[in-house]
């Protein structure tokens, strides 16, 4: 009966032995999922302010095309009035050639 308790103990050191073990790896694996996941998480970063500085770039250049458009319509209806003189010159000048000799 000696045997007994030191085998307990055997017993007791090697199950605390596998546990310390299981809890090692569990924590090593946490800790590399974590890593993983800071990974990730950091290539989803860079990725997105890569495209937040795309959309920042193409939103000025609509700004700019919209105001180059709003110029060139506002030069358009100051011609338009001009336009519209020029052709009743030339139905003028048409008329007045009909009348010469």
């Amino acid at each position: 009966m000696p045997d007994y308790p030191e085998n307990q103990n055997q017993q007791f050191l090697s199950d605390s032995g596998m546990r310390l073990k299981d809890l090692e790896e569990k924590q090593r694996l946490l800790k590399d999922r974590t890593l993983l996941i800071g990974e990730n998480l950091i290539e989803e970063r860079d990725k997105t302010f890569a495209e937040l500085q795309k959309l920042k770039k193409q939103v000025l250049l609509i700004k700019e095309e919209n105001l180059r458009m709003k110029e060139f319509i506002q030069r358009l209806s100051e011609q338009i009035p001009q336009l519209a003189r020029r052709e009743e010159l030339s139905i003028l000048q048409r008329q007045f050639d009909m009348f010469k000799p």
